[in-house]
């Protein structure tokens, strides 16, 4: 089991432009890979369109579209180097999954962690240059919510 204080991070925590962590209590124990297939089953409301504004916007700055979450057919496994959607498998385990995404303007990691029934949520963001700071207080505000909803469907 992966305690929160073991989660990688991007950086030290005082190197970092963004961090949040998020759990829940699931009725049942599960892995890592199954707590993100679970909580990306149904598209939230509106993410989708939120992901076409954000591409849309952020291609005019040379960052590269990311499409969001497809809501496609999903994996059954995944290895280290595939991708889930946008994001690079960089670590797979029965208790810990470590998704990232890497651009010039910034990197962000979220890292799925099971400890017993406490499913967490971990995200750090390096920031490099003055667009992916802008980026960040948008997005910084967004993710809160949207984590929040996504794990609250772990317990449904």
């Amino acid at each position: 089991m992966v305690a929160i204080a073991d989660v990688p991070l991007l950086a030290p925590r005082d190197g970092l432009n963004y961090h949040a962590v998020q759990s829940v209590t699931v009725p049942a124990p599960m892995t890592a890979f199954e707590a993100w297939m679970r909580m990306q089953d149904r598209p939230l409301p509106l993410l989708s369109l939120a992901f076409r504004i954000r591409d849309a916007i952020s291609a005019r700055f040379g960052v590269k579209r990311i499409g969001g979450f497809s809501g496609n057919a999903r994996p059954t496994s995944v290895a280290v180097g595939d991708h889930l959607d946008f994001f690079l498998v960089e670590d797979i385990r029965p208790d810990l999954l470590v998704l990232t995404e890497r651009d010039r303007h910034l990197d962000v990691m979220t890292c799925l962690s099971v400890d017993g029934q406490e499913v967490t949520v971990t995200s750090s963001v390096v920031v490099k240059n003055l667009f992916g700071r802008a980026y960040m207080i948008p997005v910084g505000l967004a993710h809160r919510v949207i984590v929040r909803a996504m794990l609250r469907r772990l317990t449904e």
